[in-house]
């Protein structure tokens, strides 16, 4: 399996997840942008802005090449490698507050030298914490993970929790998910075998959103709702500018920023010291935003 055929499940399953957010939005339609790497590859970005559901998201590929910058050619351990890389992201921001966030990122590395890695995760992060959905979400990844190992639900949620975590802020982004990478074969799994797990992942994501997108778009919500996923949505940038793997992947590789910062909501808020009223739905969630809990 070279990293061309790669490449192409990739484009694929952008494809497939496009088509099916299209569908279930009934509004909103994506924008393909192409774009080419100075350095070397390009890519497809696909966003989609003022849907029905939908208020901004973005399904990106990228395949991308040339030389490893010298930041990360020194924590390989290596020297002269050249690169290539190529992934599917994704970050969808909803009109509703009783919608949640999602983000999902499937993606292959691979060095001139024949090292290569696969990495990803998805993870929710709703404005108001519902044990139910939360349950759904968890009960999805760990059915995904338990066909290709048994192991990995449990190993990958741990690393979600800690990867999904502000620390300046010592709460979790939302309720976790599952988190990979460096994952290459050894005598327990093959090449192929990581592939497949991959691919799983990466068309998981669709039905999963589709389902809160149908279950949740319609309820109710107020001023007070909007403005606490404002704040909410701040956490979400606070997080991706100054933790997040991808986006700095992506600017230490001179990537395009545009689709880089794709992850961003359209609209965010910051209120100084501010304390959710005790005993609110805000507080509520405010408590739930921690390592640990086992949702299934």
């Amino acid at each position: 399996m070279d990293k061309e055929a790669i490449a192409q499940i990739f484009r694929n399953i952008q494809d497939h997840i496009c088509n099916e957010l299209t569908k279930a939005d009934g509004l909103g339609e994506f924008i393909e942008d192409r774009w080419e790497r100075p350095g070397g590859g390009g890519g497809r970005s696909r966003v989609m802005r003022h849907g029905q559901v939908i208020e901004k998201g973005g399904v990106n590929f990228s395949a991308v090449h040339g030389r490893t910058p010298e930041k990360l050619l020194k924590n390989f351990g290596m020297d002269g490698e050249n690169f290539f890389a190529t992934g599917v992201s994704i970050v969808l921001h909803p009109e509703n507050p009783m919608v949640p966030i999602i983000h999902m990122n499937i993606r292959y590395f691979e060095m001139s030298n024949g090292t290569y890695w696969f990495g990803g995760g998805i993870d929710l992060t709703p404005h108001y914490i519902d044990t139910d959905d939360s349950r759904y979400f968890h009960a999805k990844l760990k059915a995904i993970c338990d066909k290709h190992d048994s192991s990995y639900y449990p190993e990958f949620k741990h690393w979600a929790d800690d990867y999904f975590f502000i620390r300046h802020r010592q709460e979790t982004r939302g309720i976790g998910g599952i988190f990979f990478d460096h994952l290459s074969e050894n005598e327990d799994r093959s090449k192929e075998n990581i592939l497949e797990f991959v691919k799983d992942v990466g068309l998981s994501f669709a039905p999963i959103y589709c389902y809160y997108m149908n279950k949740n778009a319609r309820l109710p919500y107020g001023q007070r709702q909007k403005e606490w996923q404002m704040l909410r949505r701040g956490r979400y940038v606070e997080f991706n500018l100054v933790y997040d793997r991808g986006t700095k992947f992506g600017l230490e590789t001179n990537g395009r920023v545009e689709s880089i910062l794709m992850s961003l909501p359209a609209e965010a808020g910051w209120e100084y010291d501010y304390h959710p009223p005790k005993g609110s739905k805000e507080a509520q969630t405010l408590a739930m935003l921690k390592k640990g809990i086992n949702w299934v």
